[in-house]
């Protein structure tokens, strides 16, 4: 079995597939600025198949701590989904997404290469760096990101192109459309639209809903990111996306409709926010052909599982901070 270093363990992408590496056998060690988070948004605690181990590090302050753990552990995949990660935020306090997503994330990379355990560091990216598209998006389509989010992620992204050609640096790729499901943040439009619905607030939908989006669910992308790690070949970038593009009103009435409320009677429409692309719909033929990958999870079964957690913890989630909450 391979080991695996998660980066941004705390996040919902990461703590996710930390739970699929466990369930998988692997050893892994996970790595985030922030202690444990509650475990009802924590889905490997309790999974013991594998064998895990927590340091809480930040990137920004930590980086010489981490490369020492890294280098004591020396694990084959390197999965990296720390960033700052809310797009609208990044108006607020642009030098904070760029400090951690550009400056810090270089710096990172600049010393991972450098370590001889390394088969592969997989750099977890966005689609926003491709900025508001038409018709189908291919891997490298050219980059126009509209928000200091987008733009600092770019930033890394296009760093890690020149270390490829510059050191052989073992990189491999992963532009995932909009994840959910269960352990999900409650700040994310599918669980905050089914705790708004189940105990009967007001969800207020940004311009109504009309951009247009591929949500995938959270299993299906933990899969395709373990096998770009372990297939994926130096320098590639992977679309992982359903081929189902959906509104964000359509999907917040399909969440009503699963739980037998009135949209209109649940729902205010607010502005917008500022930067928002009206569509990136991602071409995954790379990953399907050269990994084999596919998405399985449907988007009714997925918002049905992510209902039925709501559900099952919804006195523990009416404790929890349900807006984002910002760290710099």
């Amino acid at each position: 079995m391979g080991r695996y270093a998660v980066i941004g363990s705390n996040s919902f992408s990461g703590s996710n597939f930390i739970a699929h590496l466990l369930k998988d056998g692997h050893d892994v060690v996970g790595i985030s600025r922030s202690a444990e988070i509650h475990p009802v948004f924590l889905p490997y605690a309790g999974v013991d198949e594998g064998s895990f181990r927590f340091c809480q590090m930040d990137l920004n302050r930590d980086l010489e701590a981490m490369i020492s753990e890294l280098n004591r552990f020396r694990p084959d995949y390197v999965v990296n989904y720390a960033a700052q990660s809310m797009v609208g935020q990044s108006w607020d306090h642009p030098e904070h997404w760029f400090q951690t997503n550009a400056v810090a994330t270089v710096m990172f990379h600049d010393r991972l290469r450098s370590c001889d355990w390394l088969k592969r560091y997989v750099h977890i990216s966005t689609p926003e760096v491709y900025g508001s598209c038409s018709g189908l998006v291919h891997e490298h389509h050219p980059f126009n990101p509209s928000t200091p989010y987008a733009v600092s992620r770019a930033a890394a992204d296009m760093s890690l192109a020149s270390f490829v050609d510059a050191y052989a640096f073992p990189v491999v790729s992963t532009r995932a459309a909009n994840v959910f499901g269960a352990h999900q943040q409650l700040y994310r439009i599918i669980p905050r639209a089914a705790l708004c619905f189940l105990t009967n607030q007001k969800l207020q939908l940004q311009g109504g809903g009309t951009s247009v989006r591929s949500f995938i669910h959270i299993d299906d992308v933990s899969r395709g990111t373990q096998l770009a790690a372990e297939k994926g070949a130096v320098g590639a970038v992977f679309h992982l996306a359903t081929d189902r593009n959906i509104s964000i009103r359509a999907l917040v009435e399909l969440v009503a409709d699963q739980l037998s409320v009135s949209f209109e009677d649940h729902v205010d429409v607010v502005g917008d926010r500022l930067g928002k692309d009206s569509a990136y719909l991602l071409d995954c033929t790379a990953a399907k052909e050269r990994l084999g990958w596919a998405s399985e999870v449907s988007l009714e079964q997925g918002v049905d599982r992510v209902i039925g957690w709501v559900r099952d913890n919804l006195d523990e989630l009416l404790r929890q901070p349900q807006q984002y909450v910002h760290k710099a």
